[in-house]
């Protein structure tokens, strides 16, 4: 069996960011920027005011108090049509350009108006203060936001201010998830005696989209050849095809046999790894296939092992696999020692008051109960083979979404 890492890598491998389009900027959050995005004009524009007060010139300001006139009002969004010279000074507003000649704001609460309507400068004789300098921001042609960033809505701000009303984005991975098994129904519907929820691919629709994929729901395969070929028709338009459950090789485990007649060329098909050691990766139709496992927990811990790095990189992503990245916990209780495959143990999560992560593994590990895991905060990642290990022993945690 592959350990998780080699699965990882052998994932990743075949995988190349997908065609991008352009988007606009109210549709570009959490979406991958494919180009530099670079400034068509300078940020601020001119030199202007950081606070309501007078344009001065430093020279007029160097002993004080000191009396000037003042010559005109500039708001924010007009101009001083005239320049201030010795002796004088004009009201400004914040974000206003500076007049010609003036190089220092005085802020209003150090001055006084005279009866005759002159301006007394009282304080805050500092040179060029609370002047924001003509592109201190960003200039004209400055890259403001590199490719490969998932955009936030801080980046949507700078890049309005950069004065792009579109960006180019790299497209949205459309994942075809299909459900297979006779004991399965929909959500809302009415199983029999014998059946089950279908649960996986609502919560795996969820991720998808939160990682940055669109979901095409492709329903539940019946235990036939002739149900699961008609089922996988829904996926020619699709980026990757995703299945749950049939991974195995039982008498009613039809992916590989069926897909297998139908283009699918299996890579590897077990990890060292629980839950979800049955998962088969290949190519089916020049498109990623991922298998995952029937059991829903099984199945969701191999979608955030895998997955979602897939998504990643589909997407434009420069480190895909720094979404496996852990954090160092201390343990809350005992844990005994390690198997040969890598485990990943469901756990509480908190925050002690100094700031250091406790993990607390919950005693029921059944790959079937999601009950702990949408309890769960992150999953202890523990190697196999690895010792038992004492409460407050640190461990190292894959947070979850």
């Amino acid at each position: 069996m592959l350990s998780v890492a080699d699965a990882l890598a052998r994932v990743l491998a075949p995988l190349h960011p997908l065609s991008t389009e352009t988007v606009s900027l109210d549709q570009a959050a959490g979406r991958v920027l494919a180009a530099d995005a670079v400034a068509s004009r300078a940020q601020p524009p001119n030199d202007v005011s950081a606070m309501d007060g007078y344009a001065v010139r430093a020279a007029d300001i160097e002993t004080l108090p000191v009396t000037l006139k003042q010559i005109g009002d500039v708001p924010a969004g007009a101009a001083f049509d005239g320049a201030v010279g010795a002796g004088e000074c004009t009201r400004i507003f914040t974000g206003a350009t500076l007049p010609q000649g003036a190089d220092t704001v005085i802020m209003q609460e150090n001055t006084h108006v005279t009866d005759d309507g002159t301006i007394e400068i009282r304080d805050g004789n500092v040179p060029g203060r609370h002047v924001r300098k003509k592109g201190t921001d960003f200039d004209v042609g400055t890259v403001g936001v590199k490719a490969g960033k998932r955009l936030t809505g801080r980046d949507i701000s700078l890049l309005a201010a950069m004065n792009l009303a579109e960006v180019i984005v790299t497209r949205r991975p459309k994942i075809a998830i299909l459900a297979t098994g006779d004991e399965l129904v929909h959500p809302g519907e009415s199983p029999g005696p014998d059946q089950i929820i279908s649960s996986t691919p609502p919560a795996l629709a969820a991720l998808i989209n939160k990682w940055g994929g669109d979901p095409i729901h492709l329903g539940i395969a019946r235990d036939t050849e002739e149900s699961l070929r008609n089922a996988v028709k829904g996926a020619d338009n699709a980026d990757m095809l995703l299945t749950i459950g049939g991974a195995s090789v039982g008498d009613h485990d039809l992916i590989q046999k069926v897909l297998g007649q139908d283009g699918l060329n299996v890579d590897f098909w077990k990890i060292a790894m629980k839950p979800g050691k049955p998962m088969i990766f290949g190519d089916w139709k020049g498109m990623p296939f991922l298998g995952l496992p029937g059991n829903p927990v099984s199945s969701l811990v191999c979608a955030q092992l895998f997955l979602k790095p897939m998504i990643r990189k589909l997407i434009g992503e420069p480190h895909p696999e720094d979404s496996r990245k852990t954090v160092a916990a201390l343990l809350s209780k005992p844990m005994r020692d390690n198997g040969p495959r890598q485990d990943y143990v469901r756990a509480k999560v908190t925050t002690r008051e100094d700031g250091v992560l406790i993990a607390s593994p919950f005693g029921l590990q059944d790959s079937a109960v999601l009950s702990v895991l949408s309890e769960a905060d992150g999953l202890i990642v523990r190697p196999p083979h690895c010792d038992a290990s004492n409460a407050g022993a640190i461990v190292q945690v894959l947070l979850l979404d």
